[in-house]
């Protein structure tokens, strides 16, 4: 029995990509296995958005080395952002000359063909398009693994160039897909019986800027509301710039729609924020929240914040720390700037790491305050959660989220994962919610 193993680092973007190769290798009757060191084929779906994430990605590859040594059969493929980068393949090459297979971004529908090509001819293959607008390869072939959940492209690559951000110049210039085939995607994904969609892109709200019939956003998630079943929908990230009154308008008049959105601020400063090319002020993400509780009172907001952003002030950073207060997100991910070669953001003056790391224990300690003072209002509660897994530290307990993505912990077994069930808090933690069925 051939096997393999797909790692993966990254967003849920990658997360997807690594189910479609997966879908790739199991048309070629492999099978997946979870120790790296016994597998025919090892496939590293990198990532390159900070250098931590490299960092590990090249530790790990380096790590096969030696059972590369023992196996010469074991056939290693690196794919993914870290690849893309310009002068990456042959960097990769000089580093691990073990590496058989080396794929950018948008070459990795091909992998499946790449290894037919290698294993016939045991030639070392490194394919990286370095177009800017690539074709979109429609993949039929997904070996999902996130049941009840899917997720469904609707963009590819980012047209933004923030100053801190490699995403474009790996991902290449923004495309948007078929709305129909979208639409096919999410019918057939019922079908099979998943419950919750969440719709991928670097900026979803963006979608049909690069068409020509006029269709965007709101039209699309109007068409998904049309569909008459229970399911969630989900969609991320959304950039603050591209999200409308219209988005919101349909969100509120859609059954379906999750009450989350996930709203990336990355600091509170308009000058900060200008110096990141996000294209919008403090005051202006203040007006979209005060929007989306008038349109939408029951959504939580989530975002991504950036800590050490070069020429982040102290009073920059209390500008974040106000906006954290004003809009009382329901969780945050929050990070250290990171410098990335390449960028604009790499050649500015640099904060250092002391202060960076000062700065976002205050930020973490402001937030985490918040996110447990709403983790209380949710007692003696009932809400509705979809049951996604089993608690794999509590025996006899499964675990799901609500309609705002707030984690439970409910009794319960693996028969319930799939399944919407009510639910009444009797308990809250910063993190997670606990509680009892409801019939």
């Amino acid at each position: 029995m051939k096997k393999y193993t797909i790692i993966t680092y990254g967003c849920q973007m990658n997360v997807h990509e690594s189910e479609k190769i997966a879908g790739a290798l199991e048309e070629r009757g492999y099978v997946e296995n979870a120790d790296e060191t016994t597998s025919d084929v090892v496939v590293f779906n990198t990532c390159c958005i900070r250098e931590t994430a490299e960092q590990k990605a090249m530790g790990n590859i380096g790590a096969l080395k030696q059972i590369k040594k023992k196996n010469k059969n074991m056939v290693i493929i690196v794919s993914g952002c870290m690849s893309q980068q310009k002068g990456y393949d042959k960097l990769l090459k000089e580093k691990f000359p073990f590496i058989d297979i080396i794929v950018g971004t948008t070459n990795q529908s091909k992998i499946g063909e790449l290894l037919d090509e290698y294993l016939l001819k045991h030639k070392k293959i490194a394919q990286i398009d370095n177009t800017e607008k690539p074709e979109i390869v429609e993949v039929k072939s997904i070996a999902r693994t996130s049941y009840p959940h899917a997720w469904v492209n609707i963009t590819y690559g980012c047209n933004n160039f923030c100053t801190y951000c490699i995403v474009p110049y790996v991902r290449g210039r923004e495309r948007s897909r078929n709305y129909k085939d979208i639409l096919n995607d999410i019918n057939n994904l019922l079908d099979q019986g998943y419950k919750e969609i969440t719709l991928l892109g670097q900026n979803v709200n963006s979608y049909g800027s690069d068409l020509d019939d006029g269709i965007d956003f709101a039209f699309l998630l109007g068409e998904i509301a049309k569909i008459d079943r229970k399911f969630r929908l989900r969609f991320m990230t959304s950039h603050p710039k591209d999200l409308n009154e219209k988005i919101l308008d349909i969100m509120a008049s859609c059954p379906n729609m999750s009450k989350c959105i996930h709203l990336p601020c990355q600091a509170g400063s308009s000058k900060v924020l200008a110096a990141m090319n996000r294209r919008y002020t403090k005051e202006h993400y203040l007006h979209l929240v005060e929007m989306i509780r008038e349109k939408l009172p029951e959504c939580a907001i989530t975002t991504d914040i950036m800590v050490g952003f070069p020429t982040e002030t102290e009073e920059d950073f209390l500008d974040t720390l106000d906006l954290v207060e004003k809009c009382r997100f329901s969780s945050a991910f929050t990070f250290i700037y990171s410098r990335r070669k390449g960028t604009i953001a790499d050649k500015m003056e640099q904060i250092p790491y002391k202060i960076k790391q000062e700065r976002i224990s205050r930020l973490i300690k402001l937030q985490n305050q918040i996110t447990a003072e709403i983790s209380d209002t949710y007692l003696g509660k009932t809400v509705e959660i979809l049951v996604d897994c089993i608690n794999n530290k509590k025996s006899g307990v499964v675990c799901g989220r609500t309609d705002d993505n707030k984690l439970v912990n409910v009794k319960g077994d693996e028969s319930l994962i799939g399944q919407f069930i009510n639910v009444k808090i009797t308990d809250a933690k910063m993190s997670a919610l606990y509680g009892e069925i409801v019939e």
